[in-house]
């Protein structure tokens, strides 16, 4: 493996370890105060640049870096948060914090 792959698989898999917790955090606080909605949605973009990315290098060397199948992960735990944040928004209209 190339160290360049290797560094950013390493970089996804550190960034990726953060997101399990701010999920066991939206579903146990069922609230969005000190969430952003925006910040989570930048990130999920940055992902798919990445992505992208990955693809294009693929469709020129018939290569799969290892770092496309983290990336997917990243973009699947982001999202899970994303569907939190709508349920937890919910919560908060419904008990008059927003």
């Amino acid at each position: 493996m190339d160290i360049a792959v290797l560094c950013e698989s390493l970089m996804l898999i550190i960034f990726g370890c953060s997101w399990p917790a701010n999920i066991h955090k939206s579903l146990t606080s069922k609230t969005t105060l000190g969430k952003s909605l925006v910040f989570e949605v930048l990130v999920v973009i940055g992902y798919l640049c990445g992505i992208t990315a990955k693809i294009i290098i693929f469709n020129r060397t018939g290569e799969m870096q290892a770092s496309f199948w983290f990336y997917l992960l990243d973009i699947l735990l982001v999202s899970t948060d994303i569907v939190l944040y709508f349920r937890n928004l919910k919560i908060d209209k419904k008990m008059g914090r927003i």
